[in-house]
């Protein structure tokens, strides 16, 4: 009869056994690469999740408090006969035509104005500042937009193809809105992002009787707040323009 006799894979090294060269293997490239894959789709459904979050709570911004606080000027055009804070006695069809025209109606003394015609106001940010709302940057940082009105210079279509002439409307003031804010809203209210034409236009451009040309947003995403230039890191809060948006008289 013969026997076989069969080694161990380990040694011992100081007493101890020792796994050999076999067993110490690491990961291989495919291993390696595989567990960085899925780490990266894990890191992209949770940046696409966090966009589809930012960009719903932004529609719900435009929804219900933008549209909200164009319904109650509509609203109180409708049931007081003339803008808010014109004149009584002498209207001028103008925002604050009776104080101050060319002025901001803001603050409190626009809620007032339209809580004293018993208008019911959208939600803001907090108990008795729903002229106030606040949502987060593409960065993730909060930002506060805050409604106004005021009669401005506004541009349109002259007697000619090209021509535009300046007369006065009344419009709803949007502080500190993103380009992101104000591209979505723009894409809602006109179809399209365009900051010279349509309802939905940014402060600069709005009276403008010679620029004949659509423009973009001066403002965009990679620029950090209170810059003009791309140079925003991605942990900073993001630049933010002042829009106006067309009332209906």
């Amino acid at each position: 009869m013969s026997l076989s006799v069969h080694t161990s894979s380990c040694h011992v090294v100081g007493g101890r056994p020792h796994p050999s060269a076999r067993q110490q293997r690491g990961f291989t490239l495919l291993e390696l690469s595989i567990t960085l894959l899925v780490i990266g789709l894990l890191l992209g459904a949770v940046a696409v999740g966090r966009d589809l979050q930012r960009t719903a709570a932004n529609q719900r911004l435009s929804t219900d408090y933008v549209q909200g606080w164009q319904l109650a000027y509509e609203t109180y055009l409708n049931g007081v006969g003339r803008p808010p804070g014109d004149s009584p006695t002498n209207p001028t069809g103008q925002v604050n035509g009776g104080a101050t025209p060319g002025t901001e109606l803001c603050g409190t003394t626009m809620i007032n104005a339209f809580l004293a015609a018993g208008i019911r106001l959208p939600e803001g940010r907090t108990e008795g500042q729903p002229d106030r709302q606040v949502y987060l940057d593409s960065n993730g940082n909060p930002q506060e937009v805050q409604v106004c009105f005021r009669n401005v210079t506004w541009a349109e279509a002259g007697a000619s193809v090209g021509t535009y002439v300046q007369r006065p409307r009344n419009v709803m003031v949007l502080k500190s809105v993103t380009y992101s804010l104000a591209s979505m809203l723009d894409q809602q209210i006109d179809g399209r992002s365009d900051a010279r034409f349509g309802r939905l236009r940014d402060a600069l451009y709005a009276g403008s009787n010679t620029e004949v040309n659509g423009q973009i947003w001066p403002i965009d995403d990679r620029m950090a707040y209170g810059t003009t230039t791309p140079s925003s890191r991605d942990e900073s809060q993001v630049a933010v323009t002042t829009a106006y948006f067309l009332m209906t008289q």
